[in-house]
């Protein structure tokens, strides 16, 4: 079980979509949250990204 988690927190990044597929949640709901801030996000020219890092902490209660 900790082998697909260490994977992803070998990843600086994930697409919008990868996020969204982890949260369970549909992906134009996560360009929501992303345009509404509750979803960390960086932009790098045309790409949205979301910060693994961040993302994680988020889901642990870290970012509240």
């Amino acid at each position: 079980m900790s082998a697909p988690l260490d994977e992803l927190r070998a990843r600086p990044t994930l697409t919008v979509t990868e996020a969204a597929q982890l949260l369970g949640i549909g992906r134009n709901t996560a360009y929501s949250a992303v345009q509404r801030g509750d979803l960390p996000s960086l932009r790098i020219g045309g790409r949205v990204l979301i910060p693994t890092a961040r993302l994680l902490a988020l889901l642990e209660g870290g970012d509240r």
